[in-house]
């Protein structure tokens, strides 16, 4: 376990080096800053040690010498000054852009990710990598920057200018100051595995958080919040547990180092002024030995509170980085098709598919849609209607067999022109928060105000726009805002009439509306449909008695096709569930 975790730790480093590469510009500018500043602060002992040894004692101060130091100190103050805002002017520029690389390329990849990944994880989830882990991960690589790069340096740089003092009083620090080491190396094993843990905690918590908020009145209604309370309180006291433990270990470093370096002081002081009595060195120089063991025992204290930030940096960071380096759906290929003036055929030849590879659900499907035609799937919940849209859209590649457009295997079209040639009503409505005209455009952005309103008119969404406080340009929130959901519907409905593609996908699309509305958009719908090849998928039967051929699909398999007025005939399952909804029910 404890290898993995350093393995872990030296892949993810590696990783986030290979981001730091890019910037390597402000990299050397704030290395060689926070040497021109180590080297200036380490100066300035040597020059109190001086002045020191310039008062020889009452009376017998040589003024002129101290003065000509005092400007010489000033100046290097100045410049240590003005090095340090240029360090940090850097660090801050290349932390920043390393983590707006970090949040653009993970949002790139979700957008590339196969559906499958996103129906597999919580939204929740994945947000908190993006914005919380980033987050955590930006502190710890600003601090980083900021302080580990000068630490080091002024550890190293005290050295080179004790050894020049002396080198026997600089041995005695040099043995001292492995103790430090393994005592905070001891430590960030510890904090890693800790802020790793709460990391993957914390996520949990966020994935909670938004399905409750998202659900809350299915909460209320079903008078959950007890159990949700339960659930939450349970996440968060490991979340707290784990948090309390990784604090504990982060918190004992600071006093661990410092006990070392008292340590390395004392020692110091002691040989230093044993050096001084047998007149080895002088006062002044024992006064800057002192400032030096002083300094050079700070950056342990400072690094030791950068690594326990490094640590929970790096736990963060590993989360991203496989979120970033989740296998992305399968490319177009290089020579893919792009489809243009989509007549509509459509041809599934034995395609089979199941989510999970144990469980089987479309087997050895065979389908012919003639262009113009209106397919309509109907059968029982779970049978494999909305796995048909998923296939025909592409979101799911088929894992035998295959599906063809206009002769063409869609597994050789891109994505972007097979997907533009549909145009899909989903039962779930999405919109995105923007006004209302951004909406019905999403699929048209050039669409002008006469195609939006004439779209609005088709879909019957025109009179309850009119009535919004700015009309069209009206600001809806995430996913509608207060609109209702047939009202949100309606939008959805009307975002495909004016796009107007050649084939359509009305998954559950008038579910929403009331039956007065739907009367009204089954008309549209029939204009629409026109010429364009439909896939119309519906638990209501009476809005496909139209449909040119409706599948009724059970378990995964096609058991019966026909129009209506054939499968009523049949007296098939059909029938039956036609016959269940619109019999009269006896008591």
């Amino acid at each position: 376990m404890r290898r993995d975790s350093r393995g872990g730790q030296r892949e993810t480093l590696v990783k986030v080096l290979r981001y730091i590469r890019k910037y390597w510009f402000y990299l050397a500018v704030s290395l060689l800053m926070a040497a021109l500043t180590v080297t200036l602060t380490l100066y300035l002992p040597i020059l109190t040690g001086r002045v020191i040894d310039l008062i020889m004692g009452k009376g017998d101060v040589d003024f002129p010498g101290i003065f000509r130091i005092l400007r010489a100190m000033g100046a290097a103050i100045a410049v240590t000054a003005a090095a340090q805002w240029i360090m940090n002017v850097c660090n801050n520029k290349m932390a920043y852009r390393i983590v707006q690389d970090v949040r653009n390329e993970a949002f790139r990849r979700i957008e590339i990710l196969p559906l499958g990944y996103i129906d597999g994880h919580s939204y929740g989830e994945v947000v908190s990598r993006v914005i919380a882990d980033v987050d955590q991960f930006s502190d710890g690589l600003l601090m980083g920057f900021t302080q580990f790069f000068t630490g080091v340096i002024t550890i190293l740089g005290t050295l080179g200018f004790m050894l020049s003092v002396n080198v026997w009083i600089t041995c005695v620090v040099v043995l001292i100051t492995p103790l430090s080491f393994l005592v905070a190396s001891f430590i960030a094993k510890k904090t890693y595995l800790m802020f790793r843990e709460q990391s993957r905690t914390r996520g949990e918590q966020t994935a909670l958080i938004e399905e409750m908020i998202g659900g809350q009145k299915v909460v209320q209604a079903f008078c959950h919040e007890d159990e949700a309370m339960e659930r939450f309180d349970e996440i968060n006291g490991r979340l707290t547990d784990c948090s309390l433990k990784a604090i504990f270990y982060s918190s004992i470093t600071n006093p661990a180092t410092r006990f070392v370096n008292n340590l390395v002081y004392a020692g110091v002081a002691v040989t230093g002024a044993v050096y001084a009595i047998r007149g080895g060195i002088s006062v002044g120089q024992l006064s800057c030995f002192l400032t030096y063991a002083n300094q050079y025992t700070k950056p342990f204290n400072e690094i030791s509170g950068v690594v326990t930030e490094l640590q929970n940096a790096i736990a963060c960071a590993a989360r991203i980085f496989a979120l970033i380096e989740e296998e992305p759906q399968i490319p177009d290929r290089e020579d893919a098709l792009v489809l243009k003036g989509v007549e509509g055929r459509v041809d599934l030849e034995h395609v089979s598919f199941s989510y999970v590879p144990d469980r089987k659900l479309i087997t050895d499907l065979d389908l012919t849609v003639q262009t113009g035609q209106r397919v309509a799937i109907v059968g029982p919940t779970g049978c494999g209607k909305t796995t048909v849209i998923n296939l025909l859209m592409r979101f799911y590649d088929v894992q035998s067999g295959r599906i063809c457009v206009d002769g063409a295997d869609i597994r050789g079209v891109t994505r972007g022109s097979l997907r533009a040639s549909y145009g899909m009503v989903l039962q779930e409505t999405w919109l995105k928060a923007g006004t209302i005209r951004e909406n019905i455009a999403m699929g048209k952005p050039g669409a002008s105000e006469e195609e939006i309103v004439q779209a609005a008119k088709l879909s019957h969404a025109h009179s309850f726009i009119k009535r919004m406080p700015q009309g069209y340009d009206t600001v809806i929130g995430e996913d509608g805002g207060n609109l209702s959901q047939g009202q949100k519907q309606l939008l959805c409905i009307a975002r495909v009439m004016l796009c107007l593609p050649p084939m359509l996908i009305l998954d559950e699309a008038t579910s929403s509306i009331d039956t007065r509305t739907e009367i009204r958009i089954q008309k549209a719908f029939a204009t629409m449909m026109q010429g364009r090849t439909s896939f119309i998928v519906a638990h209501r039967l009476s809005t496909i008695r139209e449909a040119d051929v409706i599948l009724v699909m059970k378990d995964g398999n096609v058991i019966e096709r026909g129009n209506h007025e054939t499968l009523l005939q049949k007296g098939g399952f059909y029938a039956q569930l036609y016959n269940s909804q619109f019999a009269p029910s006896s008591l």
